[in-house]
């Protein structure tokens, strides 16, 4: 009897995991449906253009990264290919790993440092009278 109750569990457990898999699918769909009708079918930061079976290669970012937010005007999207989408959740995963500002983030100020400073004296030559 125990191990009719284990599986009944696992049963439900996987019915859970395939509604819940159904349904991004779903709402990834449709996001992707409307993003595709909004913009250009063009990559937003190599920009590179999709036409055809290429089309797949196209995916719809969140700038937010929340796969919830997703207004009608399409403001938190932006169509990314493969390429670029993997490389920019990288690039997030990567500053909150190692603790730097996520990307998108306020900018760091930058360096004051001059490294050419005075380059212009120490490259001046004397110039020697001609005898």
């Amino acid at each position: 009897m125990s191990q009719n109750k284990t599986e009944a569990g696992t049963g439900r457990k996987e019915n859970i995991i395939a509604e819940a898999r159904r349904d991004r699918e779903f709402r990834e769909k449709t996001y992707r449906e409307r993003a595709l009708k909004l913009f250009p079918h063009v990559c937003g930061k190599c920009g590179r253009e999709f036409t055809g079976r290429k089309l797949k290669e196209l995916t719809v970012h969140h700038r937010d990264h929340n796969h919830d937010n997703n207004p009608p005007d399409g403001s938190n999207w932006e169509l990314l290919c493969i390429y670029c989408h993997d490389n920019e959740h990288s690039r997030y995963l990567d500053a909150e790993w190692y603790g730097v500002e996520t990307p998108g983030g306020e900018k760091q100020a930058p360096s004051a440092h001059k490294p050419f400073e005075g380059l212009e004296t120490l490259l001046k030559v004397k110039k020697l009278p001609l005898t």
